[in-house]
């Protein structure tokens, strides 16, 4: 079920109103007059009042989004000031204060008490006091208030947990965000092992899509195969609360990967489309591909399993005939799509183009990062870099191919380049760079009429809202996926026409922002060159600094911890 804007918006003030409104009737039960509560702002300071709480609880409505935070709180504890203690009346009535709050306030039923009032606490779901043990001959008032304000341990423990939570499920949604960088896709810039602090206020929050998910879960339940963590038949609209900025060239970005609307689960470390097209081509040239491997859940298979279980004979869609078979095939919605980070080399409006491994937008030659990475062939005279050089220069093992006795490909940056150059055993250091003409079938947008490879592409257009393109049978190719994947048309090629919605069109209007994100390690990094445009929806944050470091290739008396890439900068 998707939910409108509309009714989001409908249902929000729905919401404001019937709390405030509820307030009014409380503010009436604790003395105060009931109009109050009808101030902005100035009824938060009474509000406070009521609640015996101090005034500078009014400065964590300053902090921006804290407010949620602040506002189920002091629900939480109104609903208290009622002598509502178990949790049964105390979380759905936070959650659903719309309603609640007018019962307490309108209610004959229900009676305010001052905090010195409140009988003793009740614990958990079910009624049971807290008191196991009353005295009966209690004279003093002042031992009857004390009495009456006794916690146990496990309540105080319990209530902590669940401010905590709340607390740090909003600090997660609204503010930062912890990752972790588990590839070498922005090797230089971000290294394996960088666990980095991502600003969602830099570009503005996004509203939770799947508002029903078990908090601080991606989308897989942790020490389960498959098992989704959140309930997908109840989706909310997009929508991006107010940022610093908007995502500009050269920032280092955290998105939601865009080609993982659909995901085959045995294989999710691939895209589902990569993997359709190259079986594809397995049933178009079984000879050819019959002793290729690919991994599958962890194992080593063979493209022949594939023929000898489903023939091969090829027709037309038959690559999805045996992938849905084969695998677990799901949809996943936008914020529970696999999170990358790349860096934004092209922002909405810009023209890309790249000549032999050099990027140009709007006709200039690109930032090109510091540490940025292109792929070479080292040949030796005589025997490889020892290992104790290759940490000092923190090469990534993982990278590093040994090809012949005395050669190996490695991923290097200008300054490891310049270095390894410079060794007296190296004889020759050769840049890996494709040329221009050779097809490179997976390069977006995967068509012969486009024939680009990840060196030498385009010139391309990055779509902008409001933006107009004529459609024909070649730009289509660029665009499908906007049309139909991102942007929810129905899209249908037929006869060479082109019909969108049920209409036929030969122009197509955005209706929202896209990127070009690329990895800063050129030569490995799946990116926009491979799946294309990036959906401003499918924007998470900014990354702001990496708080610790662990270089993956060392032990801790060798310097694991890489202590100079703390809490800096991503430049």
């Amino acid at each position: 079920m998707n939910i409108s804007v509309l009714f989001l918006i409908i249902y929000t003030c729905i919401c404001f109103a019937g709390t405030f409104i509820g307030l009014y009737g409380v503010f009436q039960k604790a003395g105060v007059k009931g109009w109050l509560a009808l101030i902005p702002f100035y009824n938060i300071y009474i509000w406070l009042k009521v609640l015996e709480r101090p005034w500078w609880w009014l400065l964590f409505f300053l902090i921006p989004y804290f407010f949620f935070f602040m506002l189920m709180l002091m629900t939480w504890k109104t609903i208290r000031m009622f002598n509502k203690t178990r949790y049964i009346s105390l979380i759905p009535g936070t959650f659903f204060s719309f309603a609640y709050m007018l019962y307490l306030g309108f209610s004959s039923k229900e009676k305010f008490y001052k905090r010195e009032e409140l009988p003793a606490m009740e614990l958990g779901f079910w009624k049971s006091k807290l008191l196991t043990t009353k005295r009966k001959n209690i004279k003093s008032e002042n031992a009857d208030a004390k009495e009456r304000s006794v916690k146990t341990k496990t309540r105080e423990w319990t209530d902590a947990i669940l401010y905590a939570v709340v607390a740090a499920y909003i600090i997660r949604t609204f503010w930062a965000e912890f990752y972790t960088i588990p590839t070498s896709s922005m090797e230089g810039t971000l290294m394996i092992g960088d666990y980095l602090t991502v600003s969602k206020i830099a570009y503005g929050p996004k509203i939770p899509q799947t508002p029903i998910a078990i908090p601080f879960v991606h989308h897989t339940i942790p020490f389960t195969k498959y098992t989704k963590s959140y309930w997908d038949k109840l989706q909310l609209p997009y929508l991006r609360l107010s940022g610093l900025h908007d995502v500009e060239r050269n920032d280092a970005v955290v998105f939601n990967y865009p080609d993982g609307d659909t995901v085959a689960l045995e294989r999710q470390s691939e895209s589902y489309y990569s993997v359709v097209r190259r079986i594809k081509q397995a049933f178009q040239s079984p000879n050819q591909w019959a002793s290729q491997a690919y991994f599958s859940d962890g194992n080593v298979h063979y493209y022949k399993e594939l023929f000898q279980k489903y023939g091969m004979d090829y027709f037309q869609g038959k690559e999805y005939d045996v992938v849905n078979k084969e695998y677990h095939v799901i949809a996943r919605p936008v914020d529970k799509r696999e999170n990358y980070v790349k860096r934004c080399v092209g922002v909405s409006g810009d023209t890309l183009r790249m000549e032999n491994a050099v990027l140009y937008v709007n006709g200039k030659e690109a930032f090109v990062p510091k540490k940025m990475q292109l792929q070479y062939l080292v040949v030796f005279n005589g025997s490889d870099i020892p290992e104790k050089k290759r940490m000092e220069l923190d090469i990534n093992e993982e990278d590093r191919h040994q090809i012949a006795m005395n050669q190996s490909i490695y991923h290097l940056s200008k300054e490891q380049m310049e270095k390894i150059a410079a060794m007296p055993n190296v004889i020759g250091i050769i840049p890996q760079i494709d040329t221009v003409g050779y097809y490179e079938d997976g390069i977006f947008p995967q068509d012969e009429r486009y024939r680009w490879n990840k060196d030498n592409f385009g010139p391309i257009v990055i779509p902008q809202k409001g933006q107009t393109v004529l459609l024909n049978d070649s730009t289509i190719h660029l665009y499908k996926r906007i049309i139909k994947n991102y942007e929810y048309n129905d899209l249908e090629i037929k006869d060479g026409k082109i019909f969108i919605n049920g209409q036929e069109a030969n122009s197509y209007t955005f209706k929202q922002n896209y990127y070009w994100m690329m990895g800063d390690n050129r030569h490995n990094s799946a990116d926009s060159r491979y799946w294309g445009f990036v959906p401003e929806d499918h924007v998470v944050g900014k990354v702001s600094f990496a708080w610790l470091s662990l270089d993956k290739f060392k032990n801790w008396g060798e310097g694991k911890i890489r202590w100079n890439r703390m809490f800096r900068g991503v430049k």
